[in-house]
C-alpha cells in the first residue's frame, strides 16, 4: 500500500510535537502552555454555548469574532482570517503564497514546522541563519537571495530562544521581498514590542497570533491573522469551509472580552519568567534575554540532554532539541511559582551530582 501515498509524503519527516502524557504528578514544561486557567467569561460562555445549537455548522467566516478582534488590534474586519491555530494560518500561507518548485524560506533556528510546511507543498527550502544571537543580519547577499523567495517565515519572538529580532533587521528584509513575509507572533503578548505597524506600512506582510499561549485556549485552537485585503481574500480562498468550530469561536470572543484576566495572566508568566532566569544564571546556566513564555537555557554542566534525562525522570518535562545550534539548550516552559520552584530544587540536585 506503500505505493499509493505520494512520493513527496511517503519520504516527509513528520513535525513532532511536544509530548502529551497522561501522567500523574507530571509537571509539564515542555509545550509553552500557559499555566492559569482562561477567563471565567470563556468557562462561562462554553457552558451556555453547549446545547442544541452544537447540530448547526459554525458560521465559516467567524463573523462576531472578526468583528471582535479586528477594532481590538485596530484592523478592519476584512483584514483579519481566523484559523485552527496558528499552525493553520501557516499551513494556508504556504498554500495560498507558495507555488511548487517555488521558494519557500525561513530563518533557522526557528519553529521546525517550516521546513514540514515546504515539504507537504513541494516548495523548495531555503534556510537563512539567524547569528549566535538568534538575530538576523540583513547584509547585501541575504537581501540578494530574498529576492525570489515567495513566503518568508519569521517567528518573533524567536522560537525556540524566545528572543526579540531586532525591528530595524527585519525592516530591510521586508523591504527587499518581493513576496510574502509572514511574522509568527506566537508569543508577542509576552514582549514589549509587537510587528502589527508592518502589516499597515508593507502591504506584503502579514501578522498572525494565537490564542493558545497568553489567552490559556491551547485546547480550543484558535489562530488569527491580519493582512491587507487582497492577501487576506487569498487565504479566505484556500480555507477548509468551517475550520474553527462553535465552540472556539465563542470561546475567543469571551477571552477578547475580559482584558483584565489576560493583562493578569500574562503579568504573572513574566515575573516567575524573569525570576527563573536570575535563579539559572546564579546556577552558571547562560539564559538568552526572554521575550516569551519560556526560557531558553544551557547548562554550565555536563550536557542538556542530561539534564533534560534527569529532569524526566523525577516526573518534570521540558524540551529537549537535538539539532545542531540548538543541542546544548533545554526549553522550559514557564509554570506556577510552585512549579518552577520544584524545577530549581531538581535542577540544583543535578548540579551536585
Amino acid at each position: 500500500m506503500r505505493r499509493l501515498i505520494r512520493p513527496l509524503v511517503r519520504h516527509l519527516r513528520p513535525y513532532v510535537p511536544g509530548e502529551q502524557p497522561k501522567i500523574k504528578g507530571l509537571i509539564k514544561l515542555n509545550t509553552n502552555e500557559n499555566p492559569y486557567p482562561p477567563s471565567p467569561r470563556v468557562l462561562a460562555a462554553l457552558r451556555e454555548a453547549v446545547g442544541d445549537s452544537l447540530r448547526l455548522y459554525p458560521d465559516p467566516n467567524w463573523t462576531s469574532l472578526r468583528q471582535k478582534l479586528a477594532p481590538h488590534y485596530g484592523f478592519d474586519p476584512d483584514e483579519v482570517i481566523v484559523a485552527n491555530g496558528s499552525d493553520e494560518t501557516l499551513a494556508l500561507a504556504t498554500r495560498a503564497f507558495a507555488g511548487e518548485g517555488e521558494k519557500l524560506g525561513y530563518f533557522w533556528p526557528s519553529y521546525s514546522l517550516y521546513p514540514v510546511l515546504s515539504d507537504i507543498q513541494g516548495t523548495q527550502r531555503v534556510e537563512f541563519p539567524l547569528d549566535e544571537h538568534f538575530q538576523i543580519v540583513a547584509h547585501t547577499p541575504l537581501l540578494h537571495q530574498l529576492r525570489d523567495v515567495k513566503l518568508l517565515f519569521v517567528t518573533n519572538p524567536n522560537a525556540p530562544s524566545g528572543v526579540w529580532i531586532q525591528r530595524v533587521e527585519l525592516q530591510r528584509v521586508i523591504e527587499a521581498m518581493k513576496g510574502v513575509v509572514l511574522i509568527d507572533e506566537a508569543y508577542v503578548d509576552f514582549c514589549q514590542e509587537n510587528c502589527l505597524d508592518f502589516v499597515r506600512e508593507y502591504p506584503n506582510v502579514i501578522v498572525a497570533r494565537t490564542m493558545s499561549k497568553s489567552y490559556s485556549l491551547a485546547g480550543m485552537r484558535i489562530g488569527f491573522a491580519f493582512g491587507s485585503k487582497e492577501l487576506v481574500a487569498g487565504l479566505m480562498k484556500v480555507k477548509d469551509s468551517y475550520n474553527v468550530n462553535r465552540l472556539s469561536q465563542v470561546a475567543a470572543i469571551a477571552a477578547i472580552e475580559d482584558q483584565a484576566h489576560f493583562r493578569e495572566n500574562v503579568r504573572k508568566v513574566i515575573a516567575t519568567r524573569e525570576r527563573v532566569r536570575g535563579a539559572l544564571e546564579k546556577l552558571g546556566f547562560f539564559v538568552y534575554p526572554s521575550q516569551a513564555n519560556y526560557l531558553f537555557a544551557r547548562p554550565a554542566k555536563a550536557n542538556a540532554a542530561d539534564l533534560y534525562q534527569f529532569l524526566r525522570d523525577g516526573k518534570i518535562l521540558v524540551r529537549y532539541f537535538s539539532a545542531p545550534r540548538i543541542n546544548e539548550f533545554v526549553r522550559i516552559s514557564i509554570g506556577t511559582d510552585e512549579e518552577m520552584n520544584t524545577l530549581l530544587h531538581r535542577t540544583e540536585e543535578w548540579m551536585r551530582l
